[in-house]
């Protein structure tokens, strides 16, 4: 396994105006991810780990503090840079699907690949390449509101993982599934992880999801109070 760092974070503060004054979601975060992790973010409702995320994710921008992602500075990029590095390194997975009802299963995983000018047969090998990770390659034409919520949580990884993303980051993916599709959409996710080295990133407070981490960061009021790697 390549162990260069993936992520970079020292000293992140984030902070958010409520009333007059400020909430404090993030106070002072440290923390490096190494390529190829099978981590989470743990914690209650409120304790940051969404926020973390989202920062991780270019989706927001820290109020102080270095956040690096694959070599990027969060801070420093603007709006075509950061949706730049979504674009074309990272995957998303949420728990409410997000999947577009109107289009097939084949067309919900190819959506990533159109925006990255892959040529027509290029695209078809990725999408089938995906969709046999899951076992959903006998669904393509299928739409959404026809699948199950287990289904539509693979096409979801699918759709996320097509592109080989360098980084998945997972916000509570398993929160809408029973115990039995999420240990497979976990198993799944965990497979990818050793199959194509993919780095995963979780936010849960999901025992069912922290059972399968390989390393589990423990928010509290946003800092951390423990960081922990599972040995089996």
């Amino acid at each position: 396994m390549d162990n260069s760092s993936i992520i970079e974070i020292e000293d992140l503060v984030k902070r958010f105006p409520m009333g007059r004054g400020e909430f404090t979601a993030l106070n002072g975060i440290d923390l490096t991810l190494r390529t190829g992790e099978f981590s989470g973010l743990i914690g209650p409702s409120g304790s940051g780990k969404t926020t973390l995320l989202n920062i991780i994710g270019s989706l927001d921008t820290p109020s102080s503090g270095l956040v690096t992602v694959l070599g990027k500075p969060i801070a420093e990029l603007n709006a075509k840079e950061a949706a730049r590095l979504r674009k074309e390194s990272l995957g998303f997975i949420f728990q409410s699907y997000n999947l577009l009802a109107v289009h097939t299963v084949y067309e919900n995983v190819e959506f990533p690949l159109l925006l990255l000018g892959l040529s027509s047969p290029e695209r078809k090998k990725m999408v089938m390449d995906a969709l046999e990770w899951v076992g959903l390659t006998d669904k393509m034409k299928s739409k959404p509101p026809q699948l199950s919520g287990g289904e539509c949580q693979r096409v979801a990884v699918a759709r996320a993982m097509v592109k080989r993303p360098s980084l998945v980051l997972a916000d509570e993916p398993t929160a809408n599934l029973d115990a039995a599709n999420s240990h497979n959409i976990l198993k799944t996710m965990e497979n990818l992880n050793r199959e194509l080295k993919t780095t995963f990133l979780f936010a849960t407070h999901d025992d069912k999801v922290i059972n399968y981490l390989h390393r589990r960061i423990f928010l509290i009021d946003g800092r951390i109070d423990k960081d922990e790697i599972v040995t089996n």
